[in-house]
């Protein structure tokens, strides 16, 4: 049971500077990035800045009030959050949006916005609560294994419908080392892991559109006018960044040449305008962040509070390695947002409100030692 205190510990300050300072930069990168797309789409130049900037101000007031509740209404409300995952992801199938041939947004009250971003927070929440029920107990295949796989399944079947095969991906990573760390033992994990990648070849093979970005991944410049082209674009941003780039404002990839150059592709236009030095401590800011939460997660008074700071810090590291990978073309392309710079509202309210969360358990954390 975890150990009652009040709701007077600090938080981690160096946490939430490292949070402010990556959200700062990521709206002035987002606003370089995309003025030449909200222009040439709307009339107006500062469009998606504007809409940005409304996202991570309602982003920062939800991380406020996240960093302020009791981190444990998780543990309580973990299956009630599941459930409406399901309903979401199946209401995305039943009358859900397409774009780029997957159906991945929903809209409700007038508001579009992607449940995957909601599913990968319902399985953190889950998996905590989880452990920390079973326990001893992860060991056993019937607990450790099963429960886990049963919990996983239908989202990532659901998920699967909706061709989101980066949303599979990062499931998939944070599962396997929330499990590990957990207690599951690695056999069974090795063996899921197995599986897990007999499951991507035939998903591959089955849906097209994955399969041509593992042909335009190995080789981009063979199909450089269409399959390989977003590649291709990217990597001359990168490669024009040179050492110290060309300058905040002064990229030329993101003048329409460089599709989704305010989203996924944001970092090939942080590398062309700040170069190696500023993509590097952009890199380095990102580390830093990841290292103090899972800081905090190792601190935490108790299973439940270490398991969900871990998780949520795991599931920001994995979508910051994908998408570094996939910009710089170690990945196939795989459509994963670089958290705080991507353009969307979902993805920065949740990587927002999920920071809240993990500021609340450095607040519990202190709180407890004063006990």
């Amino acid at each position: 049971m975890p150990v009652r205190v009040d709701d007077k510990g600090m938080l981690d300050v160096p946490f939430l500077v490292l949070i402010l300072l990556l959200v700062s930069i990521g709206l002035l990168m987002m606003f370089s990035a995309s003025y030449a797309r909200a222009y040439y789409k709307t009339g107006d130049s500062v469009y998606f800045f504007v809409r940005q900037a409304g996202f991570a101000a309602f982003g920062l007031v939800a991380m406020y009030f996240a960093s302020r509740i009791d981190c444990h209404i998780w543990q309580r409300m973990a299956k009630l959050v599941y459930a409406v995952t399901i309903l979401l992801l199946i209401g995305v199938l039943v009358m859900g949006e397409s774009s780029h041939g997957a159906k991945r947004w929903i809209k409700i009250a007038g508001q579009q916005f992607q449940p995957s971003e909601i599913a990968k927070f319902s399985i953190v929440c889950m998996f905590s609560a989880m452990v920390a029920q079973y326990k001893e107990k992860m060991a056993e295949f019937r607990y450790g294994v099963l429960a886990f796989v049963g919990i996983l399944l239908p989202i990532l079947l659901l998920v699967a419908l909706e061709k989101h095969l980066s949303a599979i991906m990062i499931l998939g990573l944070v599962s396997v080392i929330m499990m590990f760390t957990g207690g599951t033992k690695k056999r069974w994990l090795l063996l899921g892991i197995g599986a897990a990648l007999v499951f991507l070849v035939i998903y591959i093979t089955v849906m097209g559109y994955a399969g041509d970005r593992v042909t335009a991944w190995l080789d981009p410049e063979k199909d450089a006018g269409d399959t390989g082209y977003q590649i291709v674009q990217s990597q001359y941003a990168i490669g024009s960044g040179g050492l110290f780039g060309l300058g905040f404002g002064k990229g030329r990839q993101k003048y329409l040449y460089l599709p989704e150059e305010h989203n996924d592709y944001i970092f090939a236009i942080v590398c062309e305008e700040l170069g190696f030095v500023g993509a590097l401590g952009i890199i380095i800011l990102f580390a830093l962040l990841i290292i103090r939460g899972y800081w905090i997660a190792l601190h935490a008074p108790d299973r439940f509070s270490t398991m969900l700071a871990m998780g949520l810090t795991t599931l920001l590291a994995v979508q910051v390695i994908l998408n570094i990978g996939v910009v710089s073309n170690l990945l196939p392309s795989t459509g994963v947002a670089l958290p705080f710079f991507s353009y969307g509202g979902t993805t920065l309210l949740m990587n927002l409100g999920e920071m809240g969360i993990i500021l609340s358990i450095s607040r519990w954390s202190s709180s407890a030692k004063t006990q």
